[in-house]
């Protein structure tokens, strides 16, 4: 019982070790200096209001993490986070970004490299399920069910395979209801 209350002190007193000299013990790994230009530019997007609310916010970030010779106060990044509501290490990607590859790009999301997803069914197939779905129903069927496409469009080979759900998302795409 007595080792572990010792355990339970100890880390209580790592933690508040760590809490205070947390700012020293973290090296600084990006530093943010701002020119009166980049300021001025910052000012006009905080207070015009056009832009979208996480450029308006990544702005005001910048100001307060500024600790170039033009800077108001010389803020740390727990305050500026606590004071602008982002993480820690959401300010320091910021940081980062600002300093490798400039403020647009610090202000602005990186565009994807490739597309998210691969187009597996394009129009052609679109347009051979709306075909299908057109044409008379089975023997012994009143009219085409969403599961009765998918089968027949894996029997004659029009796609490998398909789920219910694709051909369910290509037959309202094309507005055709099976009713």
């Amino acid at each position: 019982m007595l080792d572990l209350i010792f355990r339970y002190k100890l880390c209580i007193l790592y933690i508040l070790i760590y809490n205070t000299l947390r700012d020293k013990i973290m090296a600084v790994r990006y530093k943010v200096t701002l020119t009166e230009e980049e300021i001025m530019e910052l000012d006009a997007i905080t207070h015009k209001g056009k832009c979208s609310a996480r450029v308006v916010l990544y702005a005001r970030a910048l100001i307060l993490l500024d600790q170039g010779e033009f800077a108001s106060a010389k803020w740390t990044v727990d305050k500026v986070a606590t004071a602008v509501g982002l993480t820690d290490r959401t300010l320091e990607h910021l940081k980062e970004r600002f300093v490798k590859y400039g403020l647009d790009s610090a202000l602005e999301r990186k565009k994807p490299v490739s597309p998210s997803r691969i187009l597996t069914f394009d129009g052609d197939v679109a347009a051979r399920v709306t075909q299908l779905a057109c044409c008379q129903a089975p023997n012994g069927r009143s009219r085409w069910t969403i599961r009765l496409l998918t089968e027949k469009l894996v029997e004659l080979k029009i796609v490998p395979t398909i789920s219910t759900a694709t051909v369910h998302a290509l037959l309202k795409k094309t507005n055709y209801s099976l009713t």
